[in-house]
């Protein structure tokens, strides 16, 4: 069956904010405090992101929902995010390798995303794209340092990419959206420009890419790995203690 609209807003809402999560778990944990404020702050731009989706998914689907709800009251079988941001982050390479994956395929889906012919999705594009780029930046420039640096980082930079590899493929979109991509609600597919720049990358980083293609799928449709329910079960824990509380 063909996804809708809502649907799509959502896996994108949650891609985005169970990254932001993964990545606010690095707070006062990261190699030095720079990087502390650094990932802080992409994490709080992902989050921002995904309230405004949020609040576009409520309105779509016309039921009097808020980003509240579809945050912290849906259990994890009702998240539609790729499964490769619910992984556990790892060492710092390894979360450098999935930012670097995800951050490609974030840009060049917010630039596909400016021509869309619904209006909010291209405004919230045009928003995302800056913010995207400076985080492909910050992903890239660390993967680069880590995989050309010393033995020990290299090990950790190719450790991390054999580890992430197998789950990017739903970064580059779902195969039920066809109808979507026809209407110009949602862009093209842009899974030679994604192989590409993440080849461009992973080569100046002196890593290899793995390889088999990436194979692990189902968090689109709700079968996630087992990392994701744990995970909203400390996000979500405050809301659901006090449903409707107000500060």
């Amino acid at each position: 069956m063909p996804a809708d609209l809502l649907t799509h807003v959502l896996r994108q809402a949650d891609r985005i904010l169970v990254l932001s999560h993964r990545l606010a778990e690095w707070l006062t944990h990261a190699p030095e405090l720079e990087e502390d404020m650094a990932l802080a702050n992409i994490s709080l731009d992902l989050l921002g992101q995904a309230r405004h989706l949020y609040t576009y998914a409520g309105e779509l689907e016309g039921l009097g929902h808020d980003e509240d709800y579809f945050a912290y009251f849906r259990d994890a079988a009702d998240f539609r995010n790729p499964l490769i941001v619910e992984q556990p982050n790892g060492d710092f390479a390894v979360t450098m390798v999935r930012q670097v994956l995800h951050d490609h395929a974030a840009l060049l889906y917010w630039e596909s995303m400016c021509s869309s012919t619904d209006q909010t999705l291209a405004a919230l594009a045009a928003r995302a794209v800056n913010e995207t780029r400076f985080h492909l930046r910050h992903s890239t420039g660390w993967l680069i340092r880590l995989g050309d640096g010393t033995d020990e980082s290299h090990r950790r930079a190719q450790a991390g990419l054999d580890t992430m590899w197998p789950f990017a493929g739903e970064l580059l979109g779902a195969d039920d959206e066809d109808d979507l991509r026809a209407a110009g609600l949602i862009g093209p597919r842009f899974d030679g420009g994604w192989r590409a720049a993440v080849g461009a990358t992973v080569v100046e980083a002196t890593l290899t890419m793995p390889p088999e293609p990436p194979t692990r799928s189902g968090g689109l449709e709700g079968d996630h790995s087992e990392h994701l329910a744990p995970m909203l079960e400390v996000m979500q824990d405050l809301a659901r203690a006090h449903p409707g509380a107000t500060w």
